[in-house]
């Protein structure tokens, strides 16, 4: 009998642990799912060739960065549901491009979201239209992204650093670059930013120091200028792509300037969904193909 109440017991502990880097969620006697007391994760889900990452705060909330392409949408749906998240307090449109928000429209129909953020860029096509539709169907209202703008989030510190000026039509340029803190741990999540971007963010170096970064626009050579890197100094790069995509990303000068930074490299083709687990003074990691 005994033994029987230590075998449960351990078998508890190790759902409770789990969090959503494992198959299925941490369950209470409520059926709620659960996470580790007192941390922060963050899941790069591995969406193929575009960007999506779920923030999970200490206190419970829920942060949607982007959701893939346009045939991902419901992949994202179904991980978010797997792992118990019921509500989004708030989704991220990086910029417009379809790699990221053309399953926003997908995961905002199938999951009620308290505040959608987005920069202040529109686009023509359908999956632009179909993700503002999504946004005007919840009767939600978008709030414009610019450098300064805070998330209202318990425990946290989640602040835009970019855009940080008018791009034009030039939508990656226009990508909401987001710095989250908590306690002595931080991250940046880039989306596809490149040099142009990176320029106007390096007016306020301080600003990006993080611990890990989304390195930008998938490992390209147009994002993560050695400036930048030098300016984020980061322990840690997520690179988020495809497997064998038609880009050729990530790019070897990228991967080799991240290299001989001494920054450790987890990537989404190879690697699956990745998930950084913080307690607010170190960062631990798992990934799950």
């Amino acid at each position: 009998m005994k033994k029987h109440f230590y075998i449960t017991t351990v078998l508890i502990f190790v759902l409770l642990l789990a969090g959503c880097s494992a198959g299925m969620p941490a369950v209470s006697q409520t059926g709620q799912p659960q996470q580790p007391a007192g941390t922060l994760e963050v899941c790069y889900l591995d969406v193929g060739q575009g960007d999506s990452t779920l923030i999970k705060t200490p206190k419970g909330q829920h942060i949607l960065i982007d959701g893939g392409d346009n045939h991902k949408g419901q992949d994202v749906v179904e991980y978010l549901k797997k792992i118990g998240v019921t509500e989004l307090d708030a989704v991220i449109a990086t910029h417009p491009d379809a790699d990221h928000i053309g399953g926003l429209d997908t995961v905002i129909d199938a999951i009620p979201a308290k505040s959608v953020y987005a920069p202040k860029v529109s686009h023509t096509t359908n999956t632009y239209k179909d993700f503002l539709m999504s946004v005007k169907n919840r009767r939600l209202k978008i709030k414009s992204v610019k450098a300064g703008l805070e998330i209202p989030l318990e425990g946290v510190t989640a602040k835009f650093v970019a855009p940080a000026a008018e791009y034009g039509k030039d939508l990656n340029a226009w990508s909401a670059v987001l710095h989250l803190s908590y306690g002595k741990t931080s991250f940046l999540f880039t989306g596809d930013a490149e040099a142009r971007s990176e320029s106007d963010m390096l007016e306020h170096p301080k600003k990006l120091k993080a611990d890990v970064l989304k390195a930008g626009h998938h490992g390209s050579d147009t994002s993560t200028s050695q400036e930048f890197l030098d300016a984020v100094q980061p322990t840690w790069a997520v690179i988020s792509a495809g497997a064998d995509n038609k880009y050729g990303h990530p790019k070897k000068v990228t991967m080799n300037r991240l290299t001989k930074a001494g920054v450790k490299i987890f990537r989404t083709d190879r690697q699956g969904t990745i998930t950084a687990i913080s307690d607010g003074k170190t960062i631990t990691w798992t990934t799950t193909k």
